[in-house]
């Protein structure tokens, strides 16, 4: 599933293709549904309005006009990307016509993804009760600490957890705690406060080295310009399962943790 840094490449990819503000014209919609029904009445209400910016809370993308957003969320496979008359693929599901002969196309093979009308993210079901952006100044060592205050749950769970922190999903959660030397399994009430300094700032500094690299591209993800990201090439735990730890050389360890597989070497993390 696209995580926090594979969002945010393709909102960027998004901002520059519809930089110009273009009229849009169409919604034209392949399939009546995905995850859920896609309600197209609620997002006929932006038809002919100018795109003003391309958004991001969580793992959504907000496509704002002055009428609302169309709020998206790619699921497991679901990619963007400018399609061109000819340019029609299996497993596209959504064709967004805007002025100039500018189209946008979704695509989701396994049709994961989410479409919603929105006017007030604060208020959506989706959206409220959300914890802080991680590359914000609202998440530091302070807040994560505190945060974390009576959870008994597993340290790589708890910062998994979108209550706690937008974002940081599997793969980013294992290489974050191999980066703070953090054991996965934890207890999250038992980190101390100044290990919760070093997490939050490893956090950070992977989300955004990950952005750099244009996200990982692990299975079907792929920025909107078609290019495949390459933070995959920097994993350090995460999918190195029984290889020689990069640091001591020690095997890396796997076990699945709040049903996730979870990666990370038993000497350098505590």
């Amino acid at each position: 599933m696209p995580e926090l840094p594979e969002v945010e490449v393709v909102r960027r990819g998004l901002e520059k293709i519809l930089k110009d503000e273009p009229v849009l014209e169409k919604i034209e919609l392949k399939r009546p549904d995905l995850r859920e029904p896609i309600p197209a009445k609620k997002l006929s209400t932006l038809v002919g309005e100018k795109l003003l910016s391309v958004e991001r809370r969580a793992k959504y993308l907000l496509l704002w006009t002055k009428k609302g957003a169309m709020l998206s969320h790619l699921g497991m496979t679901g990619t963007w990307r400018v399609a061109p008359p000819g340019d029609e693929r299996l497993h596209d599901h959504i064709y967004l016509h805007f002025s100039g002969n500018l189209r946008l196309a979704y695509r989701d093979p396994r049709r994961f993804g989410y479409f919603d009308f929105v006017q007030n993210p604060l208020e959506h079901p989706k959206l409220k009760g959300l914890g802080p952006e991680p590359l914000t100044k609202n998440f530091s060592g302070k807040e994560l600490w505190e945060s974390l205050r009576g959870k008994e749950v597993a340290i790589k769970v708890a910062i998994m957890d979108q209550k706690i922190v937008v974002g940081v999903g599997n793969i980013y959660a294992s290489e974050a705690l191999f980066a703070a030397g953090i054991k996965p399994t934890l207890s999250a009430q038992k980190l101390s406060r100044e290990r919760a300094d070093v997490l939050a700032k490893e956090i950070k500094k992977i989300l955004s080295r990950s952005i750099e690299l244009g996200g990982s591209s692990i299975s079907d993800f792929a920025q909107a310009s078609g290019e495949s990201g390459y933070f995959q090439s920097t994993f350090r735990v995460y999918d190195r399962a029984k290889q020689p730890c990069v640091t001591c050389g020690q095997q890396v360890k796997s076990k699945v943790l709040g049903g996730r597989n979870t990666f990370w070497c038993s000497t350098c993390q505590k």
